[in-house]
């Protein structure tokens, strides 16, 4: 690689470590915080939370989700790594499950908050159908936070 190069693959390279620091550390504080909230039970605090957990996927993580196959295939591009090389097809096919995970949380994210909103506005308490969904929401960020943890793995080590 010559130097214009070289500088040019270290760019994408920060890009995709920026991007994927956002994408993993939003999803991983934004389901903490949600996870929590939802356990104290306080339907006001539920109402806070969600609103803004539901924001900060649309504002970080849903550009991250972009931005990683597209500087993730760039420099693999420069650095002469065949598509077909098995970390990176496994790499493809976990990020693949996690934003299948990904999807229907924000779906579920958005009619949680509007339940919360409205049980916070009226004094009332979270419907059950909002239980519900957590338990969905809850279900599917584990196999989408071990995806991205082996993905992650996959990135920094690229076994043969």
């Amino acid at each position: 690689m010559d130097y214009v190069t070289e500088m040019n693959y270290l760019t994408i390279k920060w890009l995709h470590i920026l991007s994927a620091t956002f994408l993993f550390g939003t999803g991983f504080g934004t389901a903490f915080y949600m996870f929590f909230s939802n356990r104290s039970g306080n339907v006001p605090a539920i109402a806070v939370v969600t609103r803004w957990v539901a924001r900060a996927d649309w504002w970080f993580t849903s550009p991250t989700v972009i931005i990683q196959p597209v500087t993730g295939y760039m420099m693999m591009r420069m650095a002469g790594y065949p598509m077909e090389s098995r970390w990176i097809m496994w790499s493809l096919m976990l990020y693949a499950l996690a934003g299948l995970c990904w999807l229907p949380v924000v779906w579920l994210q958005l009619k949680m908050r509007d339940m919360a909103a409205l049980a916070a506005a009226g004094g009332t308490p979270l419907p059950a159908r909002y239980w519900r969904y957590e338990k969905i929401w809850t279900a599917l960020g584990f196999p989408a936070f071990a995806a991205l943890i082996v993905v992650y793995w996959l990135m920094v080590h690229k076994p043969a």
